[in-house]
């Protein structure tokens, strides 16, 4: 039976996001407009998410550092387009104290500039090189419309910005992190089936060469921009006066990279998996990957309880017991509602037939075994299980809801019928980007760099057509 204060998402789909984030204690709403809470359970999720990602980028010598979050406004206007690109999401601070500022600063977007403005003095020969820098921080910008994780004024996420000697080690980075880490994560930790691309000069970060993204299809169809890596070259090098020695003893320009990846990723666990009950985590990426729920407190029970944690944490799996005075239904659903992937029910009964019973969150189906079986290989195979599941399960409904389409006619029927990716080809016109927006507000998602074009024709306008793009609506 599914939670009664959880709406049905294929009823309103909105509403039940909200009601899981509610219900599932993630966020809530603050009274500073367009800014949440992020309440305890949220924050651990986002923690577990830091300490993978923060494993991945160490491994491949990455540092984590802290920049100030104001910024002087010349420095935000020494590379123009970065300014442009954010003027409407910019938020201005005039006056410090009782006192007008001789210089407004805004409360940083993102943090090119500041990188930029400390490389120019961080830097002198090739033998510096590269510098690769991380930093986990909040950022604001001042978005119309909100929803937490999804949008929103202030939000979680990391920042990286390296710089390098050559064109070939800068590139090389910006692909690095988009297939080692955002796409590694997402795959392996989210159970998401995320495709990634080359955002269209329209849609790439503002001040970038280029940009490389990476996008999730979520269960109503809707594409979510899950992270981005920019190759900047030598811009914000020559802006902000980044130069070094090189091999040749000649002064040169450094060649620059900035990605990120913010709290959205959380919406994008929660709109994948989760159900009428709750969330649906995977659980490389849960917080809490078992609950043990004893029925009753007979030291039998306590005890086999107390046993299984203490084996289960030796393992290294995060493990919970719930013994607190409510009545085992509300302790299986709220475990539910959490999305904890493996709940364990020990009672008197169970006991008696020497057995315990194991549920999963992800299908719900209950598997009972002998009490005295190795508790860790069991919970081992059951999480490998649901970990697997879970991704076959997204990539198959990502499958069913992708569509090809070789002219306008076909993406019209697509959007009435049922949304989702849409994959055609483009010839690489604005006009005919902007064409296809009119149709239910489509964007082009991504370019797919190693798939051939459908037909050669631009499904617009007819034309030759040489890039395969992958269109959706978007958060």
């Amino acid at each position: 039976m599914a939670n009664k204060k959880i709406t049905s998402r294929d009823v309103d789909f909105a509403k039940w996001y909200t009601d899981v984030v509610a219900e599932a204690h993630l966020a809530s709403y603050s009274n500073v407009k367009g800014c949440i809470i992020l309440e305890p359970y949220g924050y651990m999720i986002w923690e577990k998410i830091q300490s993978v990602m923060n494993d991945l980028l160490k491994k491949s010598g990455h540092q984590n550092v802290a920049m100030p979050m104001l910024i002087p406004e010349n420095l935000m206007k020494k590379e123009g387009e970065l300014i442009n690109g954010f003027a409407p999401e910019v938020a201005w601070v005039t006056e410090g104290g009782q006192e007008k500022l001789d210089e407004r600063m805004c409360i940083r977007p993102t943090s090119e500039t500041l990188f930029s403005d400390y490389y120019a003095t961080l830097v002198k020969s090739y033998r510096d090189l590269p510098v690769k820098y991380n930093q986990w921080c909040t950022v604001m910008r001042w978005e119309k419309e909100t929803r937490p994780f999804l949008r929103g004024r202030e939000f979680w996420w990391q920042e990286g910005h390296t710089i390098h000697a050559t064109k070939e080690e800068a590139e090389n980075e910006a692909r690095f992190i988009m297939d080692n880490v955002y796409k590694k994560i997402f795959y392996d930790y989210f159970a998401i089936p995320a495709i990634t691309g080359l955002k269209t000069e329209k849609e790439k970060f503002a001040g970038a060469d280029y940009t490389l993204t990476i996008e999730a299809l979520m269960y109503n169809g809707v594409s979510l921009q899950s992270g981005t890596s920019h190759y900047f070259g030598q811009r914000f090098s020559k802006a902000y006066d980044i130069k070094f020695l090189n091999k040749n003893n000649e002064w040169e320009y450094a060649y620059q990279t900035s990605w990120g990846a913010s709290s959205r990723m959380i919406g994008a666990l929660i709109m994948v998996h989760s159900d009428d009950d709750g969330l649906v985590l995977p659980p490389k990426i849960a917080p809490l990957q078992v609950v043990i729920i004893p029925i009753g407190n007979s030291d039998d029970v306590l005890n086999l309880a107390s046993s299984y944690k203490d084996k289960l944490e030796s393992a290294g799996i995060s493990v919970s017991i719930d013994n607190s005075d409510k009545t085992p239904g509300f302790k299986f659903a709220d475990s539910e509602v959490k999305g904890i992937p493996v709940r364990i029910e020990i009672g008197p009964r169970d006991l008696e037939n020497n057995q315990v019973t194991l549920v999963r969150r992800d299908t719900k189906e209950k598997i009972t075994i002998n009490k005295d079986n190795d508790i860790v290989l069991e919970v081992n195979d059951l999480m490998d299980k649901i970990q697997s599941n879970l991704l076959d399960r997204a990539t198959k409904r990502r499958d069913e809801m992708t569509y090809l389409a070789k002219d306008l006619d076909e993406v019209k029927k697509i959007m009435d019928t049922r949304p989702g990716f849409i994959k055609a080809d483009w010839c690489g016109s604005m006009e005919c980007e902007m064409k296809m927006k009119e149709i239910k507000g489509l964007k082009s998602r991504c370019i797919l760099e190693n798939e051939k074009p459908l037909t050669g024709k631009c499904v617009v306008c007819g034309n030759k057509a040489d890039k395969l793009v992958v269109w959706g609506i978007q958060y």
